[in-house]
């Protein structure tokens, strides 16, 4: 009973063949909640059934919603709209279909996944400055990935890679060593991720003037770029890491250490865990191997300065560098390594990197290698692109510091809703760690929720005073309603027992209608979600069912409804929202509050 949607499109097949002979697949048939403005609990769309010159579509519309109603327990009557049929159903439909719903533990998942192996990567942050708002909408995305995967039967694994060697490392550390007076995280009390943030802000700084010096001797932008002092003491540093340098190392352990144990904790606040980390200093060489296999297969070239290159122009890409050509090696160097090692490790059908759009043409050339390169696993490979998020007041750049970070904007956000309760005044009886912990809860949801909900390839503003609004389209609107939900739910003494038995002697309310029409759809929504990658599809269905609900709460009767048996029906219909939200929320990582 409650796969409905499914049902009612393998009915309109059974009618296409009963009545004209006709085999379509149920796929083909288009089912969708039937429009407020017009009677019917659901529509089937005829126009794509006018290719197989049967008649026209309300004609066979006709002929379908005759047969439904002989043949579909359930439906009462159908009405035609210019081609579209629209179906009703009956009080005692939607009843068995509540009861059966909420007896139902994996409502809320499927199994279209099963036996299908996938690897999500996120956020990957480079070890040279702390965690931004910009990796925060990567983490939102790349955690609900893998929750909506997860709830729609696939094995999945999380991993996240560090990208901890390099020139961008290597530029903190020279600026620390020549800015930094020593200090460390245990010596001032901040972050370690922070102190190695400024000393990478530092040397832009540095290396900014340095370059406008030069240029003003008469040297070109490129010229004093290469010539730069800074520029050319990276060089050296990185050469020295691969070298082995044992002072070098050092310093580079000691200050890895320091961002390893700040992004802990900040990971640790947002909810966050990973089945694996991988290390690029761990990995890299094995890059190297890979490099050096494809140049004896002819999939690379070296040139004379001895750069090792790939030439891609026959796919429609350039000439892509590997190596460089003093042998230190790229990005792709260990990302070949790590999609190896990725393999080896869990033999998934599928790696997916979520990674921000402005990488798009750097993950088309590291599939399009791994693919010359012959890897089974090449044709499982896929770039969830996303777009970048800024700021009401604009671009963020890390070189000048000007990002938000996440720490920050989470201290923020707790503040702001703290606040905002405050002068709502609706904290009575709840003691000084309940309410910091609601702070922190309303905070998360306010974040997590404003940077899921817009669809992930487009880009986006977040703004944290609209996250907080709790009237607007927000996590803490949904978090509100869960907790309104929440206090009824001891409300049904001596009320019938609601089951299929039970008779509400009158219509279905238009405004439950819409809510049961919403949890018909939701394993639609969860399959497309997950077959999309798109998490947004829930972030929005989560609102919308919650909007819906606070309607129904306005304006309808539950508990004092007239009538018993629909006061029971109602709180049934109450408790199977409250379990969409919260499979929903939780898919998201969003915790919800009972009360609030």
């Amino acid at each position: 009973m409650p796969a409905i949607i499914p049902s009612l499109k393998k009915a309109a097949a059974d009618a296409l063949l009963a009545k004209y002979s006709l085999t379509v697949s149920p796929s083909e048939v288009v089912v969708q909640p039937t429009r407020k403005e017009f009677e019917g609990d659901f529509t089937l769309v005829m126009f794509p059934f006018t290719k197989y010159k049967i008649g026209s579509p309300d004609q066979i519309g006709e002929a379908i919603g005759g047969y439904l109603l002989e043949n579909f327990a359930g439906v009462t009557g159908f009405n035609l709209v210019k081609g579209f049929l629209n179906l009703s159903l009956s009080a005692v439909f939607w009843v068995d279909f509540l009861a059966e719903a909420l007896d139902q533990e994996d409502y809320f998942s499927t199994q279209i996944g099963k036996g299908q192996k996938v690897v999500v990567e996120y956020p990957s942050p480079n070890t040279n400055k702390p965690l931004h708002l910009g990796h925060m909408r990567n983490i939102v995305l790349g955690y609900s990935l893998t929750r909506l995967l997860k709830a729609n039967g696939f094995d999945v694994s999380a991993t996240c890679l560090f990208n901890d060697r390099g020139t961008n490392i290597s530029k903190s550390m020279y600026a620390w060593k020549l800015f930094g007076e020593g200090e460390t995280p245990a010596s001032s009390g901040r972050k370690g991720d922070k102190i190695v943030g400024d000393a990478y802000v530092q040397f832009s700084k540095l290396l900014k003037s340095q370059v406008e010096e030069l240029m003003a001797g008469g040297m070109t932008k490129e010229e004093a770029d290469k010539q730069a002092p800074a520029n050319q003491a990276i060089q050296e540093i990185t050469l020295q890491w691969e070298a082995g340098d044992p002072e070098v190392r050092d310093l580079w352990k000691t200050m890895n250490g320091w961002v390893y144990e700040a992004f802990e904790d900040t990971f640790k606040q947002l909810g966050v865990s990973f089945d694996r980390y991988y290390y690029e200093s761990e990995v890299y060489l094995r890059g190297k191997e890979t490099i050096e296999e494809g140049l004896k297969k002819g999939v690379f070239y070296q040139t004379e300065d001895g750069s090792v290159m790939a030439d891609l122009t026959d796919a429609g890409l350039d000439h892509k560098q590997m190596l460089r050509s003093n042998g230190t090696s790229l990005y792709i160097t260990q990302d070949l390594a790590v999609a190896e090692e990725k393999y080896k490790e869990f033999a998934m059908d599928r790696s997916i990197y979520v990674v921000g759009n402005e990488q798009d043409y750097h993950f088309k050339v590291l599939f399009e290698v791994l693919k010359r390169l012959e890897v089974s696993y090449s044709d499982g490979l896929f770039h969830l692109s996303y777009g970048m998020v800024n700021l009401p007041t604009g671009k963020m750049k890390s070189r000048e510091g000007t990002t938000v970070e996440a720490d920050d904007l989470l201290e923020d956000l707790i503040a702001d809703v703290k606040a905002q309760t405050q002068e709502k005044g609706k904290t009575e009886g709840m003691d000084e760690s309940e309410l910091n912990a609601l702070y922190h809860t309303l905070a998360l949801g306010a974040l997590k929720f404003f940077l899921v909900k817009v669809d992930p390839k487009k880009p986006m503003v977040f703004d944290p005073l609209e996250s907080i609004d709790i009237q607007g389209h927000t996590g803490p609107f949904v978090q509100y309603t869960f907790a309104r939900i929440s206090s009824l739910q001891n409300l049904g003494a001596g009320l019938p027992a609601f089951g299929k038995h039970l008779q509400l002697g009158e219509p279905v309310h238009e405004l439950e209608r819409v809510l049961l029409q919403s949890l018909v759809r939701y394993p639609e929504i969860l399959t497309e979600a997950g077959l999309n990658y798109n998490p947004a599809l829930i972030a929005n269905f989560a609102y919308d069912l919650a909007k819906d609900y606070n309607r129904f709460y306005q304006e309808v009767k539950i508990v004092k409804a007239d009538n018993p048996e629909v006061a029971a029906y109602r709180l049934a219909l109450t408790r199977m929202v409250r379990r969409a939200l919260d499979a929903s929320m939780t898919l998201l990582g969003i915790p919800l509050p009972k009360r609030m």
